[in-house]
């Protein structure tokens, strides 16, 4: 991998939860779970829980800025996380789960200060902001078996963030806003009916079915990134059908028992919009198929990537 490489490091209480959200963007080479921010050489898990050592569970990642900016990191970060609490993050309680922002150089600083100042003012939290941002020191990896765990324990992981109520806080504090009267003016009566009444367009005669061209599709209400035309294949069932979402995170799943059927829809993380289902018919290696309603997508070509604000994206695709 060629191109400048930088480091950027974040607590966000438990380093297994501050992994998978990062992992699998365009430009991160490497997210690595650790200790830092203490004094103790080299403290081990259990001594870093002590509360003895000063240090903070936190990721470092190796990410190339010009594909991935540092800015982007910075406010992902605060998707992740209770920036108003001071005594740890959800149900994980002391200094070694606090949250902060280590920077690597002033540039880092400033683009950190300016993210927190600018989500203070937001409005989005009613308590004052209390993530540090301080300068990087040493950090310590983490044991092995703390290394990529929501690969290595997929159902446990997904039972520690439910249980400890991280998900629910993400989903209450970042989730989109919806008024019914803004959406009916935005979208079209299809759009509408798909995206917030779970409604299903035709097959073989929505915008997407057959798309041959380069890019990347996003949720038609927010904007958020949902899936590439290089996982997209012809599944012959006359909805746009993709092997995998660009991210597993971004995408939520339900049980759907309507119409007599048990199936899995799968919904957008931030919109909450409908998007589709999931099924276990897919081609080889994953073996899901993704069927997707056009109208709950906005598909942006590689060409346009950078103008419209992913082009984090961009290398993705070849000229």
């Amino acid at each position: 991998m060629t191109g400048k490489m930088e480091k950027a490091t974040f607590a966000g209480g438990c380093f297994w939860c501050m992994v998978h959200p990062f992992d699998e963007l365009p430009g991160i080479v490497k997210v690595v779970s650790g200790y830092t921010g203490g004094e103790k050489i080299n403290p081990t898990y259990e001594e870093v829980c002590s509360e003895t050592t000063g240090h903070a569970e936190a990721v470092e990642i190796t990410f190339q800025p010009d594909v991935f900016p540092y800015k982007k990191l910075v406010e992902l970060f605060w998707q992740q996380i209770d920036p108003t609490d001071a005594g740890g993050q959800f149900h994980d309680r002391g200094s070694s789960y606090r949250t902060a922002i280590f920077y690597h150089n002033e540039e880092q600083k400033c683009i950190a200060e300016a993210s927190k100042i600018a989500l203070e003012e937001s409005g989005r939290f009613k308590k004052p902001i209390t993530t540090e941002i301080v300068p990087a020191g040493p950090f310590y990896p983490a044991e092995d078996y703390h290394q990529d765990y929501y690969r290595k324990n997929p159902f446990h992981y997904r039972m520690y963030r439910q249980g400890s109520g991280r998900d629910r806080f993400i989903r209450e504090h970042w989730r989109v806003k919806k008024n019914k009267k803004a959406l009916k003016e935005k979208l079209t009566d299809l759009q509408y009916k798909v995206t917030q009444e779970n409604g299903t367009e035709r097959p073989f005669d929505n915008e997407y079915w057959n798309n041959r061209r380069e890019g990347i599709y996003v949720d038609i209400v927010s904007g958020e990134p949902l899936f590439s035309s290089k996982d997209q294949y012809d599944a012959g069932c006359g909805w746009p059908s993709f092997t995998r979402p660009l991210k597993e995170d971004q995408i939520v799943a339900n049980t759907d028992s309507s119409f007599g059927m048990i199936r899995t829809e799968v919904r957008s993380q931030f919109a909450d919009s409908h998007l589709g289902h999931v099924f276990d018919d897919g081609p080889a290696p994953g073996g899901l198929r993704y069927c997707i309603n056009s109208a709950a997508l906005r598909f942006i070509p590689k060409e346009e990537l950078e103008s419209e604000g992913y082009g984090e994206y961009r290398k993705q695709f070849a000229d």
